[in-house]
């Protein structure tokens, strides 16, 4: 009888205030530390066009079909345009 009334509700707030500073720090002790350093691998210095580095991976590069003078309508109805919405 002798706990003030205002220490029961106050020391749920401190522990989940606690557990939250304690889970922020943790991510950014994990998140940033000085042994997770990014490791950036410029690709411009190992294949200069993409054609290069599409061949060092093993891929055939092939020139693509060209497309017909004229070509034939899409069956269906012709899409329309969309409504715009009043900013």
């Amino acid at each position: 009888m002798n706990k003030h009334p205002s220490m029961q509700t106050a020391s749920p707030v401190i522990v989940t205030l606690a557990i939250a500073v304690f889970g922020v720090v943790a991510m950014l002790v994990v998140d940033h530390g000085s042994w997770n350093r990014p490791h950036l691998q410029d690709a411009e210095i190992s294949y200069p066009t993409t054609d290069a580095a599409a061949r060092a991976a093993g891929a055939r590069v092939m020139p693509t079909q060209p497309r017909p003078a004229i070509e034939p309508e899409a069956p269906g109805p012709k899409p329309t345009q969309p409504v715009n919405p009043a900013p």
